[in-house]
C-alpha cells in the first residue's frame, strides 16, 4: 500500500521524504522489521520506541513515524512526525488492513470485572443461533478456525487490526472483544468501529498505571466516547444502571442506551433471583417482556453479566425464548467459579477474582452456599496496585473462616514483601502466610472436611506463574486436582 493512503486520514503530520513508497508492514518492534517495513516509535513505560530507530532502519524499515524531532534525518528514509505515535498507528493500521471492523459488527466490553465472562456470553448467544463469532479477550484469541493464547487483554493494534483482517477473510460476522483501559488510554483501539459498547462495572484496580480511581474512569469513558451512531449502522451502549458511572458514560455519547441492572430503572433487570450450588434462578424483564431463566453459572454477579449479555444482544434480533435456550445451555467460563471435582464431600473453587470487588464477590457467593467452613487462598501480584492489598487482605479475613495468603506473580518484586503489604496490618489470627502457592493450595485442601468450600482465587485460568522475569508452568486447577488425588479423591 502507498504511504499516500495510510497517512490521508492522520491530522498534523509533518512529513520529511519521499510519500511515493510502498508500505509493506507496519510494526513497533524493531525486531520484527522487514524491507520496505513502517517502523512506528511508541513510548513505554520502560523502552523509548525513537532509540530504536538505527536498528529498523538496519532491518529495512524506510518509513520512521515519530513524535520526538531527531537531531539528524537519514537520507532515503521517511520520517512522519505526529503529535501521538500510539494513536496514529491505530489509524495507520485500520488502513493498512481495509478497515475490516467496518465489515465486522463488533461488540465492545469494557469495566473492572466480568469482561472476560460477558464477553464469552455474547460469543456462546450468537454462536449458538448460527452466528460465526470471534472473540478477542484475557484467555485466548480465537474465532472459526483459529484459537491462540492471549498475550493481553487487548492486543497491540498491530495485532489487533491483523485478527479482525482474518476473522473478515473467514466469513466472520461478529467479533466480542474486552477492551482495557490500558487500551483506551494508548489509543490501540482508535482505529476500531463498535457497533456495541458493553459496561460491567468500575472498582479499584490498575492504579499502578492511572493513579487515580477518577483518571481509571475516564479512561473506560473513552470508549463511550468514540461509539457514535451514524446512518450506516445504529450504536449501542450498554450500561449498568447499578453502577454510578453509567451516568458518566450515557452523557457520552449518541449512541442509544440500554441500561441493565437489579433496580426498577433498568431498561433490561433481574428479580427474584436464587442462588444455589446448581447454578442460579431469576426472572428476567426486558422491554421484549418477561421469562423466567435458569443458569448453571453461580452467584449475584454472574447475574450481572448475564444481564449485560442479554442486553448487548437484543439488539441484534433474537427473541427472549432465543436467548434463554442459548443461556440455559452455557457451562461456564475457564477460571470463573470453576470447580475442581474428584469426588470428594467438599467444594473447591477456582476463579481469577484479582482485584477487592471480584473478590468480596466471589466469597459472598460462596457464603450463600452455607458452607460448614469457608477457606480462601489469595495472593496479590507484582509490579502492580500496591494500594489494593491491605484491601483484598482486609475482604479475604472478614469473610473467609480461614486464609491462605500466598503469592500471585510476584514479578520483579519481593514476594515476602507483598505478603507484607497484605498483611502487616492485620489483627485477626486466622490466617497462614506462605509465599509457595503450591503449598499453600496443597494445605488448604488438606485441611478441608466434608461441607466445607476451598475458593483458590488470583490466577484463574492462567496455566502460568511469573517469578522475576521467568514465566514457568503453573495451574491452580492442576494442584488441587494433584492434592485431591493424594488424598484419595480419584472420582473425576
Amino acid at each position: 500500500m502507498k504511504l499516500e493512503q495510510l497517512i490521508n486520514k492522520l491530522l498534523f503530520t509533518h512529513i520529511i521524504g519521499d510519500v511515493d513508497v510502498e508500505v509493506a508492514g507496519i510494526h513497533n518492534d524493531s525486531r520484527a522489521i522487514k524491507d520496505n517495513d513502517m517502523f512506528v516509535c511508541t513510548k513505554g513505560a520502560k523502552e523509548n520506541g525513537h532509540d530504536y530507530i538505527p536498528q529498523a532502519i538496519a532491518n529495512g524499515a524506510k518509513i520512521i513515524v515519530i513524535q520526538d524531532k531527531q537531531e539528524q534525518y537519514v537520507e532515503g528514509i521517511t520520517y512522519i512526525l505526529v503529535p501521538d505515535t500510539g494513536k496514529a498507528a491505530s489509524i495507520m493500521v485500520d488502513e493498512f488492513y481495509g478497515s475490516p471492523t467496518h465489515q465486522l459488527k463488533l461488540i465492545g466490553v469494557t469495566g473492572t470485572n466480568g469482561k472476560t465472562t460477558t464477553t464469552n456470553l455474547i460469543e456462546h448467544i450468537l454462536t449458538y443461533h448460527q452466528h460465526k463469532t470471534g472473540v478477542i479477550g484475557t484467555i485466548e484469541i480465537r474465532y472459526p478456525g483459529y484459537q491462540e493464547e492471549a498475550k493481553l487483554t487487548t492486543p497491540l493494534c498491530y495485532e489487533l487490526q491483523r485478527y479482525f483482517y482474518n476473522m473478515k477473510q473467514a466469513d466472520v460476522d461478529y467479533a466480542v472483544m474486552e477492551v482495557s483501559s490500558h487500551s483506551l488510554d494508548l489509543g490501540r483501539v482508535h482505529g476500531c468501529r463498535f457497533k456495541t459498547a458493553v459496561f460491567t462495572n468500575l472498582t479499584q484496580d490498575h492504579l499502578d498505571y492511572h493513579v487515580t480511581m477518577e483518571a481509571y474512569g475516564e479512561a473506560k469513558g473513552l470508549l463511550f466516547a468514540q461509539l457514535g451512531n451514524d446512518y450506516e449502522q445504529a450504536s449501542y451502549a450498554v450500561l449498568n444502571s447499578d453502577d454510578p458511572w453509567s451516568e458518566r458514560y450515557a452523557r457520552k455519547t449518541s449512541a442509544q442506551i440500554i441500561t441493565y441492572g437489579l433496580g426498577e430503572d433498568a431498561l433490561v433487570r433481574a428479580t427474584n433471583i436464587n442462588i444455589t450450588a446448581a447454578g442460579t434462578s431469576f426472572t428476567l424483564t426486558t422491554p421484549l417482556g418477561e421469562l423466567e431463566l435458569s443458569t448453571k453459572l453461580i452467584g449475584k454477579f454472574n447475574v450481572y453479566n448475564l444481564l449485560a449479555a442479554i442486553s448487548a444482544v437484543i439488539p441484534e434480533g433474537l427473541s427472549l425464548d432465543q436467548i434463554k435456550e442459548a443461556i440455559e445451555g452455557v457451562e461456564g467460563v475457564p477460571g470463573r467459579f470453576e470447580a475442581v471435582q474428584q469426588g470428594q464431600p467438599f467444594a473447591v473453587v477456582v476463579d481469577y477474582a484479582h482485584t477487592p470487588d471480584s473478590l468480596e464477590n466471589v466469597l459472598r457467593t460462596a457464603q450463600q452456599l452455607e458452607p460448614r467452613k469457608l477457606i480462601c487462598v489469595v495472593g496479590c501480584g507484582g509490579d502492580r496496585d500496591r494500594t489494593k492489598r491491605p484491601l483484598m487482605a482486609n475482604i479475604a479475613i472478614e469473610m473467609a473462616d480461614h486464609v491462605y495468603f500466598t503469592s500471585d506473580n510476584p514479578r520483579t518484586e519481593d514476594p515476602i514483601a507483598i505478603l507484607a503489604d497484605m498483611t502487616n496490618h492485620l489483627t485477626a489470627e486466622h490466617y497462614t502466610t506462605n509465599v509457595d502457592r503450591k503449598l499453600a493450595i496443597e494445605d488448604a485442601i488438606n485441611e478441608a472436611q466434608a461441607g466445607d468450600i476451598i475458593v483458590i482465587a488470583g490466577k484463574g485460568h492462567e496455566n502460568y506463574q511469573i517469578i522475576g522475569t521467568v514465566k514457568s508452568h503453573f495451574d491452580d486447577k492442576e494442584i488441587a486436582r494433584d492434592q485431591l488425588i493424594a488424598r484419595g479423591y480419584t472420582q473425576s
